[in-house]
């Protein structure tokens, strides 16, 4: 049996109890090890609190290309693949899946709180957002802006943008690939700095106004950790703000704010004069215009 088990956002003991009692039945455990990482634990704690001597670190190229070890084995004994919030918050685990059914390979999916679910401690409402886009770093020669649509998208119908923010882990450099040489990059993550900074970049070069600099944002830090911390502001604040340590998310807000959402969210703002103007400009936004009715050679034609 292969269990894919969400581990929760921070700490060891975030793990369900059905999840721990299936890692600690398993004969191996592979944590999955590049979409993020367990903030409050390092391996060797993992190892602890779980009673293993090992977890075998996945990283990309082991869990899309590599994995057929780990799914031989589960048709033998039990094997557990962890994965820091929750087991689908990333599409590659929804290919391993799928690569258990094609070889018969029985599964269990246990559940656990994720990004997605748990960006509502900044007071927006979930069922007030929409299209959920990735913030990737960008390169001199790399800017992909396929996820400005997407913005425009949930603006236009007030909905708020959750941007998941990029993490580099175990990752190589251009020339190293090209010269063959196994040497990685140290790790980087994404701040919410370097994030409002690309979303103005590319707001420059668009002009569609899917988004201004004035647009409000609230930035989220350490989400589920004792060092959680938020902070409202428009993009243009975001982008001098020192975020601190990773890892990072923002919410882009929709025009259709409830005010309940307002009131919550002020409580994290520098300047809320400041903050309830930009907020007031914004709703306006992109406010649909009045209903005209037709004219009589409109209605004739």
């Amino acid at each position: 049996m292969l269990y894919l088990i969400g581990l929760g956002l921070a700490y060891p003991s975030d793990i369900t109890v059905r999840g721990l009692q299936k890692v600690q039945q398993s004969k191996k455990v592979y944590l999955e090890h590049y979409t993020s990482i367990l903030m409050n634990a390092s391996l060797e704690e993992l190892c602890e609190f779980y009673g293993k001597e090992e977890v075998i670190l996945a990283d990309r190229e082991m869990v899309e290309g590599g994995c057929e070890e780990m799914i031989e084995a589960s048709l033998t004994e039990d094997v557990s693949f962890l994965v820091v919030g929750d087991v689908f918050g990333a599409t590659t685990h929804t290919d391993l899946i799928l690569r258990c059914k094609q070889r018969n390979v029985p599964f269990e999916v246990i559940h656990n709180a994720s990004v997605m679910n748990a960006a509502g401690a900044c007071g927006l409402q979930l069922y007030n957002f929409g299209q959920t886009i990735s913030m990737v770093f960008f390169t001199d020669s790399w800017k992909p802006d396929s996820w400005y649509d997407k913005i425009m998208e949930n603006r236009k119908i007030g909905l708020h943008t959750l941007v998941l923010l990029d993490i580099k882990v175990k990752e190589q450099s251009i020339e190293n690939m090209a010269r063959g040489r196994l040497i990685y990059e140290p790790p980087r993550y994404m701040s919410i700095q370097q994030c409002c900074e690309q979303l103005l970049e590319i707001e420059d070069i668009r002009g569609e106004k899917a988004y201004t600099k004035d647009t409000p944002c609230v930035a989220i830090s350490r989400l589920g950790s004792d060092k959680q911390a938020f902070k409202s502001g428009t993009i243009e604040q975001l982008a001098s703000y020192d975020s601190g340590e990773p890892l990072h998310t923002l919410v882009i807000l929709g025009r259709q704010t409830h005010d309940l959402e307002l009131d919550y969210i002020l409580e994290f703002a520098d300047d809320r004069e400041n903050l309830t103007e930009m907020l007031r400009k914004d709703q306006e936004y992109f406010k649909p215009l009045p209903w005209v009715p037709p004219t009589d050679d409109e209605m004739s034609d």
